[in-house]
C-alpha cells in the first residue's frame, strides 16, 4: 500500500511538473503572442502617424501648389494690364489718308513711351486745337471747333522743332533743311502744297509738322484744322500693324 501511494505520488508530481513544464510552454507563448500582437499595434500606429503625415504633407502641397498658380495668375494679370496701360494700346485706323502704309480699319498697337517722336515716325494725334503760324513766324491758336478732323488722327511726322520745311509743289517733293526727303511710303507724291502756310517755313520749339503718306488724300499740317501739332497733342507712337494679320507689320521706319 505504501508503494502504491509512493508511486501515486511520484506520478502526481510528475504530473504537475510536466503541467508545469506545459503551463510555463503555453505562457511563453501567450507571452509571444502577446509581443506580437503588441508590436503589430505599434507598427500599425505608426503606419497610421506616417499616413496622415503623407496625407498633410499632400494636402500643404496642393495648397502650395494652388497658391503658386493663383500668384502666377496675378503677376501675369498684372504684366498684361501694364503692358496694354503704359506700352501698348490697340488703335483703329479710320480713313485713307495714311494709304498704303495703314488702310481704313486695320488696327494698330500704339504705344505711349517712346522717345521723340522723330522724322518718319507715324503718330496718333488728339487735334483738338489747330496752331498756325503768324507772319512774323509766332504761333496762333486756330478754335476749330465743329470741325470733322477736331478728333483723333494718325499722320507721319516730317518736320521736327527747329526744322526748316518746304513744298515743292510742282515737282512733288518735300524738303527739309534744304535736302528733298526720300519718301518710299508714300502712295503719290504731293500736287499742291494745300495749306495754311507761306513755304518754307521753320517749325517752332515743341512742334511737329506732319503729314499722311497718301499725300492727295489727306488732311494734315497743310490744312487749316490741323496745322502745327503741339506735343502734348500726341498720344503716342504707331509700332505695330497686327490687323489683318495677315498684313503684320511693324511700324518702326
Amino acid at each position: 500500500m505504501a508503494d502504491k501511494i509512493k508511486d501515486l505520488s511520484e506520478n502526481t508530481e510528475e504530473v504537475i511538473s510536466e503541467a508545469a513544464v506545459e503551463a510555463e510552454e503555453k505562457a511563453d507563448e501567450v507571452s509571444e503572442k502577446t509581443a506580437e500582437a503588441a508590436e503589430k499595434i505599434e507598427n500599425a500606429s505608426a503606419n497610421e502617424d506616417d499616413i496622415d503625415k503623407k496625407a498633410e504633407e499632400k494636402e500643404s502641397k496642393i495648397v502650395d501648389d494652388i497658391l503658386e498658380i493663383i500668384e502666377s495668375t496675378l503677376v501675369t494679370v498684372f504684366v498684361i494690364v501694364m503692358i496694354f496701360t503704359y506700352l501698348l494700346h490697340p488703335v483703329n485706323v479710320v480713313g485713307r489718308s495714311m494709304n498704303n502704309t495703314l488702310m481704313d480699319n486695320d488696327r494698330i498697337f500704339m504705344t505711349t513711351i517712346y522717345g521723340g517722336p522723330h522724322y518718319g515716325d507715324i503718330i496718333v494725334i488728339n487735334n483738338d486745337e489747330a496752331y498756325l503760324l503768324n507772319d512774323d513766324g509766332s504761333i496762333y491758336e486756330r478754335d476749330i471747333t465743329g470741325s470733322s478732323l477736331k478728333e483723333c488722327i494718325i499722320k507721319r511726322v516730317i518736320a521736327e522743332p527747329g526744322q526748316t520745311i518746304d513744298i515743292d509743289a510742282e515737282n512733288g517733293k518735300v524738303i527739309v533743311d534744304g535736302k528733298v526727303l526720300d519718301e518710299p511710303y508714300i502712295k503719290e507724291t504731293v500736287d499742291s502744297d494745300g495749306g495754311m502756310f507761306d513755304f518754307p517755313i521753320t517749325v517752332p520749339d515743341g512742334y511737329y509738322f506732319v503729314m499722311g503718306d497718301n499725300r492727295r488724300n489727306s488732311s494734315d499740317s497743310r490744312c487749316g484744322d490741323v496745322g502745327l501739332i503741339k506735343k502734348d497733342q500726341i498720344y503716342g507712337k504707331a509700332l505695330i500693324r497686327y490687323s489683318p494679320i495677315k498684313d503684320f507689320k511693324f511700324l518702326i521706319f
